[in-house]
């Protein structure tokens, strides 16, 4: 079994942890992941995408952006939006 480094292969893909190219990566790696726990919540309510729109009053193509990671919403819209799909949404900190 080959074993590999994941930081170096991320480091030679995106740039050394720090710099603009990989933070870049990193904010569309997060808006990717955000609009995956949107899409999921979203299909096992069986809600489409009009209806999430209309229950936060925003438009279908805003809910297709955000959930194929064009667009990261801000927390308070991800917060309503997760709320009208029915999920409780819990922040913690360790202490």
């Amino acid at each position: 079994m080959k074993l590999f480094d994941v930081s170096a292969q991320l480091d030679e893909r995106f740039g050394k942890e720090g710099t603009a190219s990989r933070i870049e990566a990193e904010e569309k790696a997060l808006a990717f992941f955000a609009g995956q726990i949107v899409t999921d919540a979203r299909k096992k309510a069986c809600i489409t995408q009009a209806e999430l729109a209309r229950r936060i009053g925003s438009d279908r193509a805003y809910i297709s952006r955000v959930e194929s990671g064009k667009t990261e919403p801000k927390i308070s819209t991800f917060y309503r939006i997760m709320t009208a799909i029915g999920c409780r949404v819990e922040f913690s900190m360790p202490i």
